[in-house]
């Protein structure tokens, strides 16, 4: 097989499976060292161990490529990975509103994570990098972020487009942490908290709906902030009056998240089907961090479609048009 494809493939099944990022990291150095070499050159085995971003377990991969055969390391990839069942509802998904590059704590550039969603057959995908204060994860000062904005153009066309965006954290009062007017031009506002989870149920309650209340918010994401598997351990989730929260997303049509990474499956079964009750819309989204973590919305489009949530009421499977009318409401 094609040896680029062979290290991009290796980097995107070990971004889905969440393994350590320097892992990934050193596939898709590998395969930026090798792209746009001919045959002759990737046979010239002592040029390519000198090649800056080649090791041992990269050489490898290109030897057994260049072989006719998939790489071992690859086979148990996707042998661990198996085949995922898509649920119907996974099909009818267009997009996805919640994702990361390294201009916050992503691991690629924008291109990369553009090239992975046209990949999947995506219409539409928001890049949603972190706000300020979110300083461990690099979020974007607003001078940083209108940087971004003014890039992000070039990367639609062909029948997809990238929509602006931000995770924007919820501050302790329910105030958003990024310039209203700026967040105002964005096409889409995933407002989440990431500090304080363990306030008290009364200002955590009235934090949330605040957010959810906010004309500028169009998602609330991951709701709880648990974490229930995965190398960063587990986390309780947070601990508000669901009823309110959602009776706030559905008066105001903010979207509910759910959050498609399995250390997250946020929000639990039973908040879903409150939420449902209270007549909310829902946002199936990967929260990528990296393009192999893009697929994860297969994840979510499975607790979705179990807990019998409608289509029609799931604003990831409407055509552009309709999110945009829904956004700029």
């Amino acid at each position: 097989m094609n040896p680029h494809e062979a290290l991009s493939e290796i980097a995107a099944l070990l971004e889905r499976e969440r393994s350590s990022r320097y892992k990934s990291k050193a596939f898709r150095a590998a395969a930026d060292a090798i792209e746009g070499l001919n045959e002759e050159q990737l046979r010239d085995a002592a040029a390519l161990r000198r090649r800056k971003g080649i090791g041992d377990s990269t050489f490898g991969v290109i030897q057994e490529a260049l072989a006719g055969t998939v790489p071992s390391y690859l086979a148990d990839l996707r042998e661990r990975a198996g085949v995922q069942q898509q649920s119907e509802l996974r099909a009818l998904l267009r997009g996805d509103l919640h994702c990361h590059s390294d201009w916050s704590d992503g691991l690629t550039s924008i291109d990369l994570m553009v090239d992975a969603a046209r990949a999947l057959g995506h219409e539409y995908t928001a890049l949603t990098d972190h706000s300020p204060r979110l300083r461990v994860a690099n979020g974007l000062s607003p001078e940083r972020l209108r940087e971004q904005l003014g890039l992000l153009p070039a990367f639609s066309g062909e029948g997809f487009t990238l929509l602006s965006g931000i995770e924007v954290d919820i501050l302790d009062d329910g105030a958003l942490d990024q310039e209203p007017d700026l967040l105002d031009e964005l096409d889409i506002v995933v407002a989440s908290a990431h500090s304080k989870l363990r306030m008290d149920r009364g200002p955590m309650t009235r934090r949330l709906v605040a957010a959810a209340s906010n004309p500028l918010v169009d998602v609330l994401g991951h709701v709880t902030g648990r974490l229930v598997e995965g190398s960063r351990g587990t986390r309780p989730p947070s601990t508000f009056d669901a009823r309110p929260v959602f009776e706030a997303c559905a008066a105001n049509g903010t979207a509910v998240e759910i959050n498609s990474r399995p250390e997250r499956q946020d929000p639990p079964d039973e908040l879903i089907a409150l939420a449902l009750e209270a007549g909310c819309l829902f946002s199936i989204d990967s929260d990528a961090h990296a393009p192999g973590q893009l697929s994860l919305i297969d994840y979510g489009a499975q607790r979705a479609e179990r807990a019998g949530v409608p289509a029609d009421r799931i604003v990831t499977t409407w055509p552009l048009e309709r999110l945009r009318e829904w956004a700029g409401r």
